[in-house]
């Protein structure tokens, strides 16, 4: 199919259907956005149960506890280990999601909206440095990019099948 598109001053027709199936620079770049994005969450899981051993941070569940603590400074006590182990249970499994390429649209979502709730927590108890200088806001557009990237892909899909609907 072809189709003209307005690009700068100029009328250009080109055919849309390499665009549907994906440059391979934006294939490339969702792989290695869901890469990224799940080994960082898998990595921060692994170091609360010491499985980075003397490279870990945190080396511990207890120690993890109390940074969440820290982190949400604002809530009250007993709600802390709560905290702790919903964002394990959430990033555990949007890691695996996200590395799998599983729900991507809904998992790259969740991941986003984890991630912004993190750095404003962070941005609360600490100031607005911390969550900058780990790049947690920026790993959050990335999230949300990605689902952006589905969101195009999924349309694009839909495009196709109505296609060969019409050609039917």
């Amino acid at each position: 199919m072809k189709d003209a598109i307005l690009t700068g001053f100029q009328h250009e027709v080109f055919d849309t259907t390499k665009i549907r199936q994906g440059l391979p620079l934006e294939r490339c770049g969702v792989l290695y956005a869901r890469i990224a994005l799940g080994a960082a969450f898998l990595s921060a899981v692994a170091d609360r149960f010491g499985l980075w051993g003397k490279y870990g941070g945190w080396g511990n569940f207890s120690n993890f506890e109390q940074y969440t603590a820290q982190v949400n400074s604002f809530m009250p006590a007993f709600i802390i280990p709560f905290l702790a182990w919903a964002a394990t249970a959430a990033e555990l499994s949007l890691g695996i999601a996200l590395i799998v390429g599983i729900w991507t649209y809904w998992v790259a979502r969740g991941a986003a909206a984890l991630l912004f709730l993190f750095g404003t927590a962070m941005a609360i108890s600490f100031g607005i440095k911390s969550p900058l200088d780990y790049s947690v806001f920026s790993a959050s557009a990335a999230a949300f990019l990605l689902s952006i990237s589905q969101t195009k892909r999924d349309q694009m899909r839909k495009m196709d099948a109505g296609d060969a609907n019409d050609k039917s």
